[in-house]
């Protein structure tokens, strides 16, 4: 057959099966497949905890029971990761992820280092919104927000993450006298000093992971919440003051509201722009049907997991909404915290 014949041939053929391949259900689609979970950050920490969950568990519930397999992209605070899935990952329905939960705020304070908008990737659900918590060990004299405004806190953190911009925001719109103490490696070292009395408290960590990785802590009450960090009050810890309604102002509460925000996005899981609506639409039933299934809930218990589940309609409107925060706000934001660093956790 000559080479316009043979031409001819795969155009008439393209042209025929384009209908069947724009046809084919999600079901179809999803039936035989690997699917990949990347994961923004190295093994142990509870966004691949949550992100291996879903990779094990969201099969059962997608149309076809494609495989999920986990893959670790660690760098840049999970922006090698999110870069390389906007840039570079087929945006077919093939590739899931999760990375920092403060990307957007980045983008609202104008970072010039993040490449991306977050807005274009699409979220399929979060499986855990945890408010953040600035905590004092339980021998320290200071008991709640309203002492560290008259009493000295020296408080461990990590560098430039969440652990030193709480208290520094704190500081400069509330008035507490926290003394940040940086350059400690990770979390568990915090703790040790913590115990050791090096510090007096932790700047952030996370609400359920105090209560899976030091549950006696807190069923011990070694641990004094002071504030927590977030949009909505955890259920159990309906004492414990929101940081944003600590604010002496709308104009400061704007500001320490934008802080907060990114806790609702939790562990997001999310996959690349340009994925066909009836995927994301399959995607987004399959992670709304798994969050409910007890025998789901259940396995998260066994593996000491909280699940507080936000939709991934919500994510996506959260996002647009943070991205939108006016300059001012950002920028005052950007001022009393020195920039984002990401909170590796």
């Amino acid at each position: 057959m000559s080479a316009r014949r043979l031409l001819g041939a795969g155009m008439t053929l393209a042209i025929l099966s384009a209908p069947a391949m724009a046809q084919q259900s999600a079901e179809d689609f999803y039936r035989g497949k690997k699917l990949d979970m990347i994961i923004g950050y190295s093994a142990g920490g509870t966004y691949d905890l949550y992100a291996r969950l879903v990779a094990r568990q969201l099969s059962n519930y997608l149309p076809g029971n494609p495989t999920i397999v986990p893959r670790n992209m660690p760098g840049g605070g999970s922006r090698t990761a999110v870069t390389w899935l906007v840039t570079a990952a087929p945006r077919d329905g093939t590739v899931l992820a999760t990375a920092d939960q403060s990307l957007s705020v980045e983008q609202a304070m104008g970072d010039k280092q993040l490449k991306i908008d977050t807005r274009e990737l699409i979220y399929i659900g979060n499986p855990m919104a945890d408010n953040n918590t600035t905590a004092v060990w339980s021998t320290s004299p200071v008991k709640t927000i309203d002492d560290a405004k008259r009493i000295e806190v020296p408080l461990g953190a990590t560098g430039g993450s969440t652990s030193s911009q709480y208290p520094k925001a704190m500081n400069a719109l509330l008035g507490t006298k926290f003394r940040i103490i940086l350059g400690y490696p990770g979390g568990n070292d915090i703790n040790l000093a913590m115990e050791r009395g090096e510090v007096a408290g932790r700047g952030s960590n996370s609400w359920g992971a105090w209560k899976s990785t030091r549950p006696e802590w807190v069923r011990e009450k070694k641990l004094n919440v002071l504030v927590q960090i977030g949009l909505t009050k955890a259920p159990d810890l309906p004492d414990v003051p929101l940081l944003m309604d600590l604010a002496k102002n709308d104009a400061d509460r704007a500001v320490l509201k934008l802080l907060s925000a990114s806790t609702t996005i939790g562990r997001p899981i999310f996959t690349t722009p340009g994925v066909p609506e009836d995927r994301v639409k399959a995607l987004r039933a399959a992670f709304d049907r798994m969050v409910r299934d007890p025998a789901f809930l259940e396995q998260a218990k066994k593996e000491n997991l909280d699940i507080e589940p936000v939709a991934g309609e919500e994510l996506q409107r959260i996002v647009a909404e943070i991205v939108a925060t006016p300059k001012p706000i950002a920028d005052r934001l950007t001022e009393i915290i020195g920039g984002i660093e990401q909170n590796t956790k």
